[in-house]
This record gives C-alpha cells, structure tokens and sequence, in this order.
C-alpha cells in the first residue's frame, strides 16, 4: 500500500518568541516493511541552522535554530512512503514467554528495562500478567494482552496529556493510544519481556455515509514486542485490537513517548500558546 502523508504544526505565542531551537521526529524511518519514496520538511520562520541525522535509536531527527522574533511556528512534513506488511508467526508456535524474558539480545535488552516516563509499577505489572500464566506461548499472550486493553479501558480523548502517568490510566480505566501503549509497555517490561513505543500514523475511516474530513486523521502510537531472536519484532495496537499492518506508517520507536515525541523544544520568550496539529494519511 502507499500513502502520502502531511502533518502540520502549528504554534502560535501570546508574546514574541526571539530565540528557539526544537528538535523533530517528523519524517518516517525506512524499514524493510516500508519504503520512503519522498520526504521533506519545511518550518516557518525559515530555520537560520538545520541538522538532520539519526538518533540513538536510528531514528530520523532533525534540529532546528531560530534566530528572528515570531510570534507563530509552523512545521509542514510530507511523505510519500509504500507499506507493506508480513504476517506475524503462528502464536501458538512462539517461544514460552518465561523464556524470552530471560535471554534478550542485546539489540533487544534496553527496551526491557524501565524508562524516564515509564517507572516500575506492579499494578501494570499484575495486569499485564493475567495474560500470561506459566508456559504460555509469548505471542498468544501479547495477543491476549492486546485484546484486554481495547476491551477494558475506553478510548476518551482530553482526559490526559502527555505526561500522564500510567498509574492514573489504570485508576481512570480511560485515555488514548499513547496511554494504552504506555500501560502495555509498562506491564510487560514488568515481566521482563521487552517492549518499545512506536510512533506513527494509522489511516483513520470516516463514518458510513460521511466524507473524509481533511487533517482529521491523528498521530498515533502501539508496542513493539519482542517474540525472541527466531521471530524478532511485531507491532501490536492496543488501541485497536489490531496486529500493526500496511495501515500503520512508522516514524520511529524507542522506550517511552519522551524519546520520539514530535516536537520539542526550548524558546526564549512566547508566554502563553495555542498548539493546532493536523494530519492527513491518504492512499496515493
């Protein structure tokens, strides 16, 4: 499948900012499952310095300097990417999960560990454990996992932010994709299982009869879970109930929101700001 994608950003500052530097994870990583066609990004106020390398994780990053007074930010990234998706191992033919937890590689080892925003918590822990009673095979149990999620806590957007703690997700049994992927992540780190945060894009259905509204389609996250060394890596979508296929496009992973967040950054100035975020993901 191939789709084109375009995420605007736009800041707009009660008072003028006169300095910024923000740092972006906007243009989607290349993966044998996807392929970037094009891809460019585009800031105003034009950027006095930009950077582009990849992180530690080998994301896509780009830094951005801005040196004259504003009192807006806009950010325009757009792609042309081709998504394909294989389909996961039987779940039944995955190894035990007591037996990945106990010999990641190395390449696997750092997601198992806890993270910045994503603490140790034994109530993430419990939960998470109900899915995976002694010698279950790890698939069938992310699998399980994954359903519970989608099936106990509702989707309830402006209930949290960003740095809403997974403890408060369980207590509110409410939240969006970035809460559920943070929860999953926490409970199988718990286990000792390793999982990382991916960001991306999900194509968004309008409801039978409507049409399509332009930049409604949303920024998203799931998990990435590791099946062992045999099978590697595969994308679930707690939000959804869904094994990640050719309707996820990726931007990048790594062990909590913090690491990929889109934009961030430090400004000298601005006050008070309203943040407006639009996304489009079409077939192309």
């Amino acid at each position: 499948m191939q789709w084109r994608v375009r995420h605007v950003t736009t800041y707009r500052y009660a008072e003028t900012v006169d300095l910024a530097n923000h740092l972006l994870h906007l243009l989607p990583r290349a993966l044998p499952c996807q392929q970037v066609l094009a891809a460019t990004l585009s800031c105003t106020p034009p950027a006095a310095l930009r950077t582009d390398a990849l992180d530690h994780f080998g994301n896509r990053v780009t830094r951005l300097s801005i040196d004259r007074p504003h009192d807006r930010f806009e950010v325009v990234a757009e792609a042309l990417v081709r998504r394909a998706a294989a389909p996961p191992p039987a779940a039944g033919a995955t190894p035990p999960w007591e037996a990945v937890a106990a010999c990641p590689t190395p390449a696997a080892a750092e997601f198992a560990f806890p993270s910045p925003m994503l603490p140790e918590h034994a109530e993430a822990r419990g939960y998470a454990a109900l899915s995976f009673p002694p010698g279950r095979p790890v698939l069938e149990g992310l699998r399980d996992l994954n359903s519970r999620i989608r099936r106990d806590f509702r989707y309830r957007p402006g209930e949290t932010g960003v740095t809403t703690p997974v403890s408060e997700v369980l207590a509110r049994r409410a939240g969006v994709c970035q809460d559920f992927a943070q929860l999953m992540i926490t409970g199988l780190r718990g286990l000792g299982l390793p999982a990382r945060y991916v960001s991306g894009y999900i194509r968004t259905h309008p409801a039978p009869g409507s049409m399509a509204l332009r930049g409604a389609d949303q920024s998203h996250a799931w998990v990435g879970c590791w099946l062992g060394e045999a099978d590697g890596w595969v994308d679930l979508d707690p939000t959804n109930d869904l094994v990640a296929g050719e309707e996820h496009v990726v931007l990048g992973w790594g062990r909590d929101f913090a690491d990929v967040s889109p934009l961030r950054g430090i400004i000298l100035g601005g006050g008070r700001h309203r943040l407006e975020v639009a996304v489009d993901l079409a077939a192309a």
